[in-house]
């Protein structure tokens, strides 16, 4: 099978029924998307499908064909997106094992609402559970990252 991550095309041989996530991790050693729960609770294993948060932990790989997958490797080389810099900025992560389905889900949920209300905010990112606590500083970021992206006129 062929799917596209990163902007990059893949030839994948894994059973269909493979869940993304160890595919990611284990076949083309993208380690940035994490294995926390497994039944797709959690949210550390986001990645974007076409723009969407999609839990990779629990999506057979034969859901992809023909879509493009975003891991948080594929968000700049260089760490430079606003939500990125925003997170860096307010220094976001504690322990930072959430990270990049919280980021993945702040860029979607920035792809749909250029300008989130709290409540927006919350609803969206209610799927991705930080052990650590750090919802305050999450939406301190996503509005920072809104405002950016609005000052330079771009979509996330």
């Amino acid at each position: 099978m062929r799917i596209k991550i990163n902007q990059t095309e893949y030839d994948i041989h894994v059973d269909s029924d493979t869940p993304l996530l160890w595919v990611l991790r284990d076949h083309l050693n993208l380690t940035g998307t994490k294995y926390g729960c497994g039944i797709g609770t959690c949210g550390s294993c986001t990645v974007l499908v076409d723009g969407n948060p999609v839990r990779s932990c629990i999506t057979p790989v034969s859901n992809f064909d023909g879509k493009e997958i975003i891991t948080i490797e594929g968000l700049s080389p260089d760490n430079s997106h606003p939500v990125q810099q925003a997170w860096e900025t307010l220094q976001v992560p504690q322990c930072g094992y959430c990270q990049s389905g919280q980021i993945l889900s702040a860029i979607a949920l920035l792809n749909k609402k250029i300008d989130p209300s709290d409540s927006d905010i919350d609803q969206a990112m209610s799927g991705v559970i930080c052990r650590c606590g750090t919802y305050p500083r999450i939406r301190k970021a996503i509005k920072q990252a809104a405002a950016s992206l609005r000052l330079i006129g771009e979509t996330p």
